[in-house]
């Protein structure tokens, strides 16, 4: 179940990723390796959330690979306090580490607008090497990620009750 979860996750940060920059033609993510190499991702994720950050046509026809990801780094860190956790020379691969990848992405993720649509990741599961998440398994990690923070919540409220509780208690406490 792990697994799926992951995949899961993996799907849906995709297809937010791919409706985020669905408007820049020469964006194509379809992974979390050789499509972020040349850094335009990157800045149309960030270009299409936060527009008024840079001009757009400037970093994406004048820069190199090299300069465009650290741009995007740069703003990231600057605009959205995500520090610069990956290098722009190891980015710059034809295949960079997947792992690292998403850990940033995942980043923007928490820090920019989440929406997902269901048409988003059914796009997704269309592209080559992807099964498809069925609308119960979408459904089921958003009530894992509520049930999750619910019992966060809960476990907080009570921690601090219960200290509260027996701090003022007039004799000692024990488990028996």
């Amino acid at each position: 179940m792990a697994g799926l979860q992951q995949t899961n996750s993996e799907k849906i940060l995709l297809s937010w990723v791919r409706q985020s920059t669905r408007n820049y033609p020469q964006v194509n993510v379809i992974n979390f390796t050789s499509s972020w190499s040349d850094g335009l991702a990157f800045n149309a994720l960030l270009h299409s959330h936060r527009p008024d950050l840079f001009d757009w046509n400037a970093v994406a026809s004048q820069q190199s690979p090299v300069q465009r990801l650290d741009h995007a780094f740069n703003i990231a860190r600057q605009h959205l306090g995500i520090e610069k956790l990956l290098d722009p020379e190891d980015v710059a691969t034809a295949c960079p580490d997947k792992k690292s990848i998403l850990m940033y992405v995942t980043s923007l993720f928490q820090v920019l607008p989440q929406k997902v649509t269901m048409e988003a990741i059914r796009e997704v599961e269309m592209l080559p090497g992807h099964s498809r998440v069925t609308r119960e398994e979408h459904i089921q990690v958003h009530h894992q990620q509520r049930f999750s923070q619910e019992v966060s919540c809960f476990t907080f409220l009570l921690s601090s009750c219960c200290s509260k509780l027996v701090v003022s208690l007039p004799y000692p406490v024990s488990l028996m």
